[in-house]
């Protein structure tokens, strides 16, 4: 749809273009409006808080979920219905019944229903409020019909007989509850119930005609099956060792009750081996293969079969002192006929009437009166929908806008005096609280989309003992540290209602939080992986100390073998190895001491720009990264994952999100001790002077004022001094003294 036949204002909400509603005639025209710009394209009717009745109202196929066509309906039938529909926008529970626009069909009849509202109740006033419209139990109290179908005693109208027969039914077939708030009946209840007559008598009828064949031992005939069936398994069971006696007598001792077994028990109690006696065979068993009659009974089966004779064996075998199997066979098969014509039993849920009452209410045949009053009271269902009609109005007329803000814009989210309809509660944790908590359904679904949020979550698992009720939540963090959080800690949840949960982190997913932690995360990480380390070392230097020590232990306290040497072997010397580790060695000192020689070179102001450098060359990336995801960090995939269609993006920017979490803020302390004040003084005083010391020494030797005691920053360079030549007649010149004599010049010449 294109937006041009309505002139649509817009805003920023949230760091993205939205379009704006703030008039009744925005609402009036959602129909109008692009879908593309809708923020919401469906949302789940369950886990919000909103009421639930409004939510159910808008979502008009009843499917659990709201859509955008659900939502311009509701608009245009709501906005219709209003003269003003700038009022929709106050959120007010109460209107005056001069604004129902009664031009319109549907606001014509809301103010008919309306002001009969106010004459069921009682009322005298020229308007009508949600609290008016929300007990249905009062505006039908003196309704003897209402519209639903469900008929009381009071329907009757004087008709005692009709009362106690409604009554009646109610208690054996069931009831409906009247909009007034009596127990009434439907005439689904009515039908059933005198079905149920004519089936429970069509039956007694049946027995009636083949009495003989059904009932054999007359009134006794239930009870004397009951009998046959508690004792037929053990019977069967007798006549089957009696069988196996005649094939073989050997097995005798084997089938029959053993010596031994009372022999172990006959030391106990025997009224209380019951249950193991029982265990026992009916009666001796004998290649005969009778029941006897006159005594020889198990006694743990004696008073059951004292019944059985007395219903059974006495009235078909007065004179006998015995019952063979084919006796006893003939005797289950006279069952057969009342076992079917029990299983054709119908109507047993007016059995408890009794037949002569079941056989009088049929005679009497009031059924087609009590469906008269039922189609009396169906007949004024309009007018008893459009009562609740104005419920439904109220309702909406109270709720839509801020489900609008919600919805079409997510405006209230972004409003620092509003809570969205997602936000369930606030989490306690680790010296904060966030706002930004959301309700989780199906936990494996929602932590897999969440993470292309970029934001920071803790699932936790909250239980509510006064409530005695369980949810799981998704907490963001937007603001401080997460040095303390992990799986298991736990925390408290309030949920919007003001009750308190018992909240434990089950998983987080980790994103950057803020600029300044990823900052200091590399730092942080380093420091624990070195902490890891060390305490793995110590770990392994213990194991290790313990380890040499019980085998010190050990050698001291057990003798060696004879004749094995137990001198450790010296591994050979390996010069390659030691070369190598020397060249090694001497390259690590080289670089070393370049780089040594390089700081040296450094001026203060050199140092502090070195560290400033090395600081960002180290951290940069990781603020990168994290000023990257703060900047997208979204909203909607944590909305998607609980069953949002979210059309538009919903940034949590690093400005917002700080008013989503709230940080502890202790304040200066005035009033504390004394003497606790003054170590602390003196504990600043001493830290202040440490650093002066530092910083003043520091200063010295890098401006060389250190120099004087031999601790210069600027070495002075010494230069190589050459010696003067010796001049080259006293380098060649010969003592004369060691001249031989015989060498001399001639005479004349000059030598």
């Amino acid at each position: 749809m294109d937006t041009k036949g309505y002139n649509w204002k817009f805003t920023s909400v949230g760091g993205a273009v939205r379009v704006k509603i703030d008039s009744g005639a925005d609402i009036a025209h959602l129909g109008e409006l692009d879908r593309k710009m809708w923020t919401v394209l469906s949302s789940p009717v369950k886990g919000l808080e909103f009421d639930e009745k409004t939510l159910a109202l808008i979502d008009g196929n009843g499917d659990g979920t709201i859509r955008v066509d659900e939502v311009i309906a509701t608009a245009q039938w709501l906005t219709g219905i209003l003269k003003n529909p700038d009022l929709l926008l106050k959120g007010d529970d109460t209107i005056a019944l001069s604004e129902f626009d009664t031009e319109n069909e549907h606001g014509a009849k809301l103010l008919s229903s309306a002001k009969q509202i106010l004459v069921n109740l009682g009322l005298e006033k020229d308007s009508i409020s949600l609290e008016d419209t929300s007990d249905n139990v009062k505006i039908f109290a003196n309704s003897i019909f209402n519209g639903d179908g469900v008929v009381t005693p009071a329907s009757a109208e004087g008709d005692e007989t009709l009362a106690a027969l409604i009554t009646t039914i109610t208690e054996k077939i069931g009831k409906a509850v009247d909009r007034s708030g009596a127990d009434g009946v439907t005439a689904e209840n009515i039908e059933a119930f005198y079905t149920a007559c004519a089936d429970f008598d069509a039956w007694k009828e049946a027995a009636a005609a083949d009495k003989d064949n059904i009932f054999p031992y007359g009134d006794n005939t239930a009870a004397a099956l009951a009998a046959c069936d508690a004792l037929k398994d053990k019977i069967a069971d007798y006549f089957m060792r009696c069988k196996l006696i005649a094939f073989d007598d050997s097995v005798t001792g084997a089938v029959d009750v053993s010596a031994d077994k009372i022999v172990e028990i006959s030391g106990e109690n025997l009224s209380l081996k019951a249950e193991e006696i029982a265990k026992y065979p009916i009666a001796r068993p004998t290649k005969n293969a009778v029941i006897p009659l006159k005594g020889g009974i198990n006694p743990a089966w004696q008073g059951a079969f004292d019944t059985l004779k007395g219903l059974v064996f006495d009235v078909d075998f007065p004179d006998a002192d015995s019952v063979t199997e084919e006796q006893w066979n003939a005797v289950l098969g006279k069952f057969g006929p009342y076992t079917a014509w029990m299983g054709e039993k119908k109507g047993a849920e007016v059995e408890s009437l009794g037949d002569d009452e079941i056989k009088k209410i049929l005679k009497e045949d009031r059924k087609a009166d009590l469906l008269a009053i039922v189609e009396k009271d169906k007949a004024l269902e309009e007018e008893a929908l459009a009562i609740e009609s104005v419920d439904k109005f109220m309702r909406l007329y109270k709720n839509f806008y801020r489900f609008l803000n919600n919805y079409v814009v997510l405006s209230d989210f972004y409003d620092p005096d509003q809570k969205a309809i997602f936000q369930a509660g606030r989490l306690y944790i680790d010296q904060r609280s966030t706002d930004l908590c959301i309700k989780v359904e199906d936990m494996g679904k929602h932590a897999g989309m969440a993470d292309l949020s970029g934001m920071y979550i803790l699932y936790c698992a909250c239980s509510s003992k006064v409530k005695n009720a369980t949810m799981n939540i998704a907490a963001v963090l937007t603001d401080g540290d997460v040095d303390g959080l992990r799986p298991g800690k736990n925390a408290v949840f309030y949920d919007r209602d003001g009750n308190d949960w018992s909240a434990t982190v089950t998983s987080i997913v980790e994103n950057p939080i803020s600029l300044r932690q990823a900052f200091w995360s590399p730092y942080k990480k380093a420091g624990r992986w070195i902490s890891e380390k060390i305490n793995k070392a110590a770990s392994e230097k213990a194991a290790k100390g313990e380890g040499t020590l019980s085998t010190i232990t050990e050698s001291a306290t057990s003798k060696p073998a004879d004749g094995v040497n137990t001198a450790t072997k010296a591994a050979p010397f390996d010069i390659g190895k030691v070369a190598g580790i020397t060249i090694a060695i001497a390259a690590v000192g080289g670089v070393l001491t370049a780089i040594v020689a390089v700081l040296k070179s450094l001026t203060w102001w050199q140092w502090i720009i070195l560290i400033v450098g090395l600081m960002l060359v180290i951290s940069l990336p990781s603020v990168f990264i994290a000023w990257r995801k703060l900047r997208k960090r979204d909203l909607g995939p944590m909305l998607n994952a609980n069953g949002w269609a979210i059309n538009a993006a919903s940034f949590v920017g690093t400005k917002f999100g700080h008013t989503l979490t709230s940080l502890a803020k202790y304040p200066k302390l005035t009033a504390v001790d004394a003497q606790a004040r003054k170590k602390a003084r003196i504990k600043r005083f001493i830290w202040c002077l440490v650093c002066l010391i530092v910083l003043g020494c520091g200063f010295l030797y890098f401006t060389d004022r250190l120099a004087c005691i031999g601790l210069p920053f600027h070495k002075e360079k010494v230069e190589a001094v050459e010696e003067a030549p010796e001049p080259a007649a006293a380098q060649d010149a010969v003592p004369v003294a060691d001249t031989p004599a015989a060498d001399a010049a001639p005479e004349g010449e000059p030598a």
